[in-house]
């Protein structure tokens, strides 16, 4: 059974959707006032894998993820560049999609942008406003009254007593809400920023309200998942689900948190200055080589994604590539073949416990150490099971791997490489055998024509030294 940490609960629990066979997943999407950073990319790694899985384990997902395309940020970038805010959110949006079509990330089922759902949200905040639970303050706009919601604090384990001491010693709160802890729903307009008109004036909505509109709107009440980052458990999480549950909505079921990317034990962000752009990255790396690293850390755990890590992940992927391409040496054809039971039953036990990657990778490297040795012993038949195994298990993860590399044998490998490839298969043997003066003079050979070896959890694989 599929069991997951469920972060409301505290605790694992079995995940039943409520309609059986179908997931509805939502997963808050980024605020496009600039370049996706390294934490962006970790957080839509996780959930696309996420997705994935259940997709591969025989259920139907809709997936939603928005993007905020108004907010103080945009609208400060856009006074300091001199444009509008629609420019700025148009161009770092397709930034922020740009980057994770090269992470292999798959496109969301609906990817709602705030100014597209100004009237639900504004139908969200007259329900609040109704029902007693929000009120408006002239020239300021409306505000939901956090006392009137007895469940507050609950999803990130925070006591309204407690926040209301924190919020009480700051000299920034505004006297005129009724609680320093009540949080906007709309924001009454402000000279030259966008607006529309509302019941309370013109303004513009708060961040919180629109996640609650959009994801009732398109998965429906009750939906299976709500997800994002764990810096976003509070305040925004916690609002959201608030305010929709005040408004008489049965909102998500259950809550999936992602750590966060750190840098020298610190978070990584844009306020802080110590980010490193997702580009930047891929360029130096690849998209499978960050994601391989991504999923070598449990999904809720902090995780640091430096040139050392990411650059052994990309070694990784080499060598699972090189388990492919030798089987296709052999005469083998994966997409032919029957995966290995067991490997997938593996792979699937790891995974149903919490999204498990690291073990899951485990079982992944583990199938292709065993492939080789099957090839290495001429035996293909479990060489093309496990193969298939692999490359079924790992493209499960989103890792697809590379069938467009050049590769040795019949079908138009390029002869060099077919070359090197055999002197690193007897390299490997003579290892295996302990015969380490023949191991040495292969690696020394190999030196000689400019090649590097390294070894990966999937075997040893090259590179040329250039």
């Amino acid at each position: 059974m599929l069991r997951i940490h469920d972060t409301l609960a505290r605790r694992s629990v079995p995940f039943e959707p409520a309609r059986p066979g179908r997931v509805s997943m939502y997963v808050c999407g980024p605020t496009v006032y600039d370049v996706p950073h390294l934490g962006h990319g970790r957080t839509a790694v996780v959930f696309d894998t996420i997705r994935r899985y259940l997709e591969w384990r025989g259920f139907r997902v809709t997936y939603v993820s928005n993007v905020t395309d108004v907010d103080d940020k945009i609208i400060a970038r856009a006074a300091a560049e001199g444009v509008s805010e629609p420019e700025i959110a148009a161009r770092f949006t397709d930034a922020y999609w740009h980057e994770l079509d090269r992470l292999g990330v798959a496109r969301p089922d609906e990817a709602p942008h705030a100014t597209g759902y100004v009237p639900r949200m504004l139908a969200l905040v007259e329900e609040l406003v109704d029902s007693g639970h929000a009120y408006a303050v002239e020239g300021e706009g409306v505000y939901f009254a956090v006392d009137s919601y007895p469940g507050y604090g609950q999803l990130s384990g925070r006591r309204l007593e407690d926040l209301l001491e924190a919020a009480g010693s700051r000299v920034d709160v505004d006297e005129r809400k009724r609680s320093p802890v009540d949080f906007a729903l709309w924001k009454a307009a402000k000279p030259g920023e966008p607006s529309w008109d509302s019941p309370w004036g013109p303004g513009r909505p708060g961040w919180h309200i629109e996640c609650s509109a959009m994801s009732l709107d398109l998965l429906g009440e009750g939906f299976d998942i709500h997800g994002g980052g764990d810096d976003l458990a509070f305040p925004h999480h916690e609002n959201e689900r608030a305010q929709a549950e005040a408004a008489g909505h049965a909102f998500a079921r259950h809550w999936i948190h992602s750590g966060m990317v750190m840098v020298a034990g610190e978070k990584m962000s844009k306020s802080l200055g110590n980010f490193t752009t997702l580009a930047e990255a891929l360029d130096a790396h690849g998209g499978r080589a960050f994601r391989l690293a991504v999923l070598q850390t449990h999904y809720r755990s902090q995780t640091e994604l430096g040139p050392a890590v990411l650059g052994g992940a990309e070694r990784a992927v080499d060598g699972l590539d090189a388990a492919v391409r030798r089987a296709r040496a052999a005469g083998i054809d994966p997409a032919t073949a029957v995966a290995d039971e067991a490997v997938r039953d593996a792979f699937r036990a790891a995974m149903d416990d919490d999204f498990h990657t690291p073990s899951a990778l485990g079982v992944v490297f583990d199938a292709v150490k065993a492939a080789n040795v099957a090839v290495d012993a001429g035996d293909t038949g479990r060489a093309a099971s496990l193969v298939a195994a692999v490359v079924e298990t790992a493209g499960a993860l989103g890792l697809d791997l590379d069938p467009a590399r050049p590769g040795p044998g019949p079908d138009g490998g390029d002869p060099e490489e077919a070359e090197i490839d055999e002197l690193v298969r007897r390299r490997d043997a003579a290892r295996q055998d302990r015969d380490f003066p023949e191991a040495d003079r292969i690696r020394g050979e190999l030196a000689a024509r400019g090649v590097v070896l390294e070894d990966t959890p999937a075997g040893t694989v090259w590179r040329h030294d250039r």
